[in-house]
């Protein structure tokens, strides 16, 4: 028992470095299209380059687990991400950027398909919609933290900052005057190098699951695909993702256009809200998740989301204000709702099934994208309503689930 909870604890760890690194392309949007002076779809070619990495290596990554084991992967994909970070951070170039973004990109992929189906056997397959929630929760916090973090490090690495000892004074050494915001990874190359250290130096007890949950056969990834189920949640995970990042990507240039926000303050801190409030919502699903079938919470949560989403557009400058970061609270379990219903809605497999499933975090390179070609085309507001569809095919999921497990309630005697 004590070992499981141990490495329960160092997948939330994991999940805490994958978010700081992954959710601070939000507020860099503005930036990018000021410092490289790009339009709205060259902006999200960034992300894009980032997450399409997910459709690229989530699979092959499954088969590294099998072949490498667990820890030498992790330490691989943390020193992968450590490089990419680097290279940024050395020449910060348009062309520089889109390659490195793609290395870190492959480096938390692999990351993410080995921790995924470690935690439903560590934690249990009942609790497992719980775990996620928690693991949703810690990834959450990271991203609250990381528009923070990036927020002060502009407002104190711009020109006349010189006096600055330290690490803040090494920073300032070593990032371009104009471009402040490229500190950012220089702290994500020391970030994740130091967590490959921590990994590599770690003793962690060995879970061993099943033979489902390992990364399986060309055939086993040929049988789930021709399952409707998996192409269903597969859709899902992809509709999920395109919701989080098209909304945290593209917020804080909204709010400038169309409400005239400073990106590195209100825009800032509206990003750092939205993944507040998602943590916040993440304890109030956990809750939630206690009481209730995970698909009537995901089916209140979704319908939220969508009104949320409405006033964002469509408010005025206060409201647009509060309600982009509510759309975070409504989003809080969602990833963990769904990947707990998916992967307690297949009998095997379920170490091919996350692959398939972790391909899907690739819509969060295929829907900014996608939103930043109509903001281009029809304006911003008009790119940002292709989030109707995604959250749309969330809510769908709460009346057609139907998993072999559901999650644990606590009932009354």
């Amino acid at each position: 028992m004590y070992a499981n909870r141990l490495i329960v604890g160092v997948v939330m760890l994991i999940f805490f470095a994958i978010s700081f690194l992954t959710n601070i392309l939000g507020p860099l949007v503005p930036d990018i299209i000021k410092s490289f002076h790009v339009s709205l779809t060259m902006a999200a070619v960034l992300p894009f380059c980032f997450f399409i990495a997910y459709g690229v290596m989530s699979i092959p990554s499954g088969f590294l687990v099998e072949h490498w084991g667990e820890k030498k992967l992790r330490v691989l994909a943390f020193l992968v991400g450590s490089l990419g970070a680097l290279s940024f951070a050395i020449f910060p170039t348009f062309r520089v950027a889109s390659i490195s973004l793609f290395v870190m990109g492959t480096g938390m992929a692999a990351l993410q398909v080995a921790i995924n189906p470690l935690l439903r056997v560590a934690g249990g397959a009942a609790h497992f919609a719980f775990n996620s929630a928690m693991a949703q929760f810690v990834f959450g916090l990271a991203s609250f933290l990381s528009p923070m973090v990036y927020s002060y490090l502009v407002s104190h690495l711009g020109a006349g900052h010189d006096e600055y000892q330290g690490l803040l004074g090494l920073l300032a050494r070593i990032t371009p005057i104009s471009m402040p915001w490229v500190s950012i990874y220089w702290l994500f190359a020391m970030g994740t190098a130091v967590m490959a250290l921590f990994i590599l130096m770690t003793p962690l007890p060995v879970v061993v699951g099943s033979q489902d949950e390992s990364a399986g056969t060309l055939s086993m990834y040929a049988s789930l695909l021709r399952s409707s189920t998996t192409c269903l949640y597969f859709l899902s995970i992809f509709a999920y993702v395109g919701c989080e990042q098209g909304t945290a990507n593209w917020m804080s240039e909204f709010l400038s256009r169309y409400h005239g926000s400073d990106p590195h303050v209100a825009g800032a801190s509206a990003v750092s809200n939205f993944w507040g409030l998602l943590t916040a919502g993440c304890l109030i699903g956990m809750v939630l998740l206690k009481f209730f079938d995970s698909r009537q919470v995901l089916i209140g949560f979704a319908a939220g989301a969508l009104f949320a989403l409405t006033c964002a557009l469509f408010g005025s400058t206060r409201i647009s204000m509060i309600a982009f970061p509510c759309i975070g609270l409504f989003a809080s379990i969602m990833w963990p709702t769904i990947a707990s219903l998916a992967l307690n809605s297949v009998r095997s497999y379920h170490g091919s099934f996350a692959g398939i499933l972790c391909t899907g975090i690739m819509g969060g390179a295929i829907v900014p994208l996608i939103i930043g070609e109509l903001g281009d085309m029809f304006g911003l507001r008009t790119g940002m309503m292709v989030l109707y569809g995604t959250f749309g095919c969330i809510l769908s999921v709460g009346f057609w689930a139907k998993p072999l497990v559901t999650n644990a309630i606590r009932t009354s005697k």
